[in-house]
């Protein structure tokens, strides 16, 4: 799927290309700003706005759908007409103006649907961008997604300790703003440093109307198994997407988040909790990075589908995690100790870690260069239906017991990790 820019961008930052580290900026600023209107949104509405909960999960549950549904017409878009640069610069604008029209609580629809809109256009041309700068055999290239990923995450740690912070203090506003400057520095960035990334493909607008047909029968089979992989991961996504909407209401209501230091009582902010995992992600993926390259060296590559299926049993058991904390807090009637959500994001991490960065590599090895953006929008269907399926589930929150629906979310979790089983043991995909 690269673009042969390997050759000719030989310089390296930190063994990789610096296109890299561009990359890795301008998507932690976007990640800043969407995470810092998402820490904020479900208080917005319930606290601010005045809507009960079943609306307020609905509307967090349709947002996140549709933001991770256009990215499917965006890659599309970016394939046929914009090209990857018009594409991420237009995507970006959108989802600004979006973040700070936020400000305004008459806009809070058109504000939800410009981010949206915004992020379709703007996120799969990105992360093709990231397997452009690597030869096609080049063995960095499953670490540069690993990476990538734990750079964004950086952006999702700050953004409820800011865009939260701002909020809850300040008043919402501020936070929205917040997130609206974190998008702008993002696009200031990749435009300024754009000479460091790999050119644009022809738009297939610019190529023969038969386009369609230079796609080999590999390139079909290729395709077919990440529509597989796909459909697996909207599975682990309905589990996962929870960790924003319902556990946010498990840490308001159910946690004890009162911390006693220096003779003071303090209450740990609510949204503060949200940084857990991205914290988690930018600690732990070094070490995974490494333990994988020593793998690679003693084994050989290993099978992805099998470490996928590995994250979502790990992931599996972060919900059995929240099940013992749900009976605790019906037996007792009492908020229960931060320790168990803490444990309960520490588990959902590893497994995420194990899920989604391998799932991005598969998505840039086996995705043909005619389609690449439209392939990296179809990953992100995943997390559509995940978060439209998770909205649908936490409109039930309070009606069904708290024990069956982290056990509901822990069993789709599971079946995901027998379905990538089976599935690596027929297709076993390696890579460096």
């Amino acid at each position: 799927m690269a673009d042969n820019v390997a050759s000719v961008r030989p310089r390296t930052l930190f063994g990789h290309p610096p296109g890299l580290t561009v990359l890795f900026m301008t998507q932690m600023w976007a990640e800043f700003s969407y995470f810092g209107l998402q820490a904020l949104l479900v208080y917005y509405m319930t606290q601010h706005l005045g809507f009960g909960q079943a609306k307020s999960s609905l509307i967090y549950g349709a947002y996140g759908a549709a933001a991770f549904f256009s990215p499917f017409f965006g890659g599309i878009v970016a394939d046929r007409w914009l090209g990857r640069t018009r594409s991420v610069v237009i995507g970006g604008a959108l989802m600004m103006c979006g973040h700070f029209a936020m400000a305004f609580e008459a806009l809070l629809f058109p504000a939800l649907a410009l981010v949206a809109l915004g992020n379709g256009l703007f996120m799969p041309p990105l992360a093709v961008q990231v397997g452009g700068l690597y030869a096609d055999d080049d063995p960095r290239q499953a670490q540069a997604f690993s990476a990538y990923y734990m750079g964004i995450n950086l952006g999702g740690l700050l953004a409820p300790l800011v865009c939260g912070t701002l909020g809850e203090l300040y008043g919402w506003h501020w936070g929205f703003a917040a997130a609206g400057i974190g998008m702008l520095a993002g696009l200031i960035i990749y435009l300024r440093f754009r000479h460091l990334l790999p050119d644009d493909p022809p738009s297939r607008s610019q190529t023969l109307p038969g386009a369609r047909a230079n796609l080999t029968s590999s390139d079909w089979r290729n395709l077919r198994l990440l529509v597989a992989i796909i459909a697996v991961v909207v599975l682990f996504r309905i589990g996962y997407e929870q960790s924003g909407n319902v556990i946010a209401l498990w840490v308001e209501h159910q946690t004890d988040r009162s911390l006693d230091m220096f003779g003071a009582h303090l209450v740990i902010p609510a949204t503060w909790f949200q940084s857990i995992n991205p914290l988690l992600i930018i600690v732990l993926t070094p070490f995974l990075i490494r333990h994988w390259a020593q793998h690679a060296k003693r084994h050989g590559p290993a099978n992805l589908l099998a470490r996928m299926s590995l994250g979502c049993t790990i992931a599996a058991l972060s919900m059995g995690v929240m099940v013992v904390a749900a009976a605790i807090n019906a037996q007792t009637g009492h908020p229960v100790g931060a320790i168990w959500v803490t444990a309960y994001f520490v588990l959902l991490t590893i497994g995420e870690l194990l899920v989604i960065p391998v799932g991005l590599t598969l998505v840039g090895a086996l995705s043909p260069v005619q389609v690449a953006a439209m392939a990296m929008g179809a990953w992100y269907i995943a997390k559509f239906l995940g978060s439209l399926l998770a909205g649908w589930m936490g409109a039930y929150w309070g009606v069904i017991p708290a024990t069956w629906f982290f056990g509901l979310g822990g069993f789709s979790v599971l079946v995901a990790a027998l379905f990538l089983l089976v599935l690596s043991r027929k297709v076993p995909m390696r890579i460096g």
